[in-house]
């Protein structure tokens, strides 16, 4: 693997995208997760285990933020979705940012700098009750996310390459226990916040500041002040070259499209929830559903997909799930089901999007390193982010905009079942690595 060098006059040396070729096949014998972690270096185990923590301290706040909003502090309906939708875009849509400053400066110093904001930021929510300070507050969360979130994945889909050329395996499976331990923290966090809560809205936001102080202490003392094969670059230059390389526009596209699938489990679920039952309390039994077929079947599925298939057919195979789907949930709506019979489209959607979701994320992000340019992965990684984020935005607004039409309940089902479907003819082809067992 040949990592970027500066030219003397500082300038990064611009190389062409890199071309993978298949790793050496690992040891025979079934790698189990428990054995796959003990191989992992002191980095990658950190790296996922800072996934975790940033999960575990982000969801413990951030689910309860719309009715503190709304009852705390009094806002109106279009306040709290304006709030809200300023922090998805302060993180989301700035992620290109964070990635192009990890690779300028290294993780490091990224990572300490997106905590120390993300400290500052749920300390601030804690005790801000005008609608100014709630905004500056959520700006401050949304930016810190988008500093740390690109440097750690970068690095952690590096590592992932370097895991797979030294024969320890597909790193599918690296971005896999990625994947696990990041769903793990979105299933603890909340049940944090919820116990939290009873006390106060301010003590949760302070907790979850206090998260982000151990994270902080540790990456201080653990992370490396200079990661091997990991150089500086300049940030002038990198975005034109990105901006001409099709196949990862092309790979961001279709990721947007799962993304703008995934993203309706917060817009056309509930809406589907309420209709069949008159409430939406079975929402969190759906989430947990999702949250363990995540933890639980992630890294089965991603062995069994990296024996048998490339990176665009697991990708072509998570969407064909995913849009199965939405295509269950159309073809329910005619009947009209209500109650516990209703619900059962509803899960057949969770569980069919969940699997989906655990073939194309790994993959996808697994693809990155073989597309961006030497020395710019955390540019790359952080635009994934911001071109599917962008996608999600105009997407979503089509979406609801559908509800609101009168059209039959099944369109906006039969919408989103095509997307991924058409998603697709925008996968590269050629250039994938084919994966070996884990």
């Amino acid at each position: 693997m040949r990592y970027p060098s500066e030219t003397p006059e500082g300038e990064p040396s611009e190389t062409p995208e890199r071309q993978p070729t298949a790793p050496p096949r690992p040891v025979a014998g079934k790698r189990s997760r428990r054995h796959t972690w003990a191989r992992l270096n002191p980095l990658l185990r950190l790296l996922i285990l800072t996934q975790l923590a940033f999960n575990i301290g982000f969801y413990a706040v951030l689910p309860f933020l719309a009715e503190h909003l709304g009852t705390a502090i009094g806002m109106a309906g279009w306040m709290v979705g304006f709030v809200l939708g300023l922090r998805t875009f302060s993180q989301q849509g700035l992620f290109v940012v964070g990635g192009a400053l990890a690779d300028r400066y290294g993780v490091r110093p990224v990572v300490l700098a997106g905590c120390v904001l993300r400290i500052a930021g749920f300390a601030w929510l804690g005790y801000a009750d005008a609608d100014w300070s709630v905004i500056g507050s959520v700006l401050l969360i949304g930016f810190a996310a988008a500093l740390f979130s690109p440097a750690v994945e970068s690095e952690v889909a590096r590592q992932a390459v370097v895991w797979e050329e030294s024969g320890g395996g597909p790193r599918t499976g690296v971005l896999a226990l990625f994947t696990v331990a990041g769903q793990a923290g979105a299933f603890v966090g909340p049940l944090i916040g919820a116990l939290l809560l009873a006390v106060d809205y301010r003590v949760v936001c302070l907790v979850g500041a206090g998260v982000f102080v151990l994270v902080l202490a540790g990456h201080f003392w653990l992370l490396p002040q200079h990661i091997p094969g990991r150089e500086r670059v300049a940030v002038k230059g990198g975005l034109g070259g990105l901006l001409r390389n099709r196949r990862f526009l092309a790979l961001c596209c279709a990721y947007g499209a799962y993304l703008l699938a995934y993203n309706q489990l917060y817009l056309l679920l509930p809406d589907e929830v309420e209709r069949a039952t008159g409430s939406q309390s079975a929402l969190a039994w759906l989430f947990g559903l999702s949250s363990l077929l995540v933890v639980t079947a992630q890294l089965p599925v991603t062995r069994w997909a990296a024996d048998r298939l490339d990176l665009r057919r697991s990708m072509s195979a998570g969407l064909l799930l995913i849009s199965a789907g939405f295509a269950v949930v159309a073809a329910a709506r005619p009947a009209e089901w209500t109650g516990d019979a209703g619900l059962l489209p509803a899960a057949g959607l969770v569980v069919l999007l969940t699997l989906g979701q655990m073939l194309v994320a790994p993959a996808a992000r697994a693809w990155v390193p073989d597309l961006a340019v030497e020395g710019r992965l955390g540019l790359y990684t952080g635009a994934m982010s911001s071109v599917s984020g962008l996608i999600v935005l105009v997407g979503s607004a089509g979406t609801g905009s559908l509800m609101d039409t009168g059209l039959p309940g099944a369109v906006p089902w039969l919408v989103l079942a095509v997307i991924p479907v058409a998603a697709i003819v925008l996968i590269p082809r050629g250039g994938t690595v084919r994966g070996q067992a884990v």
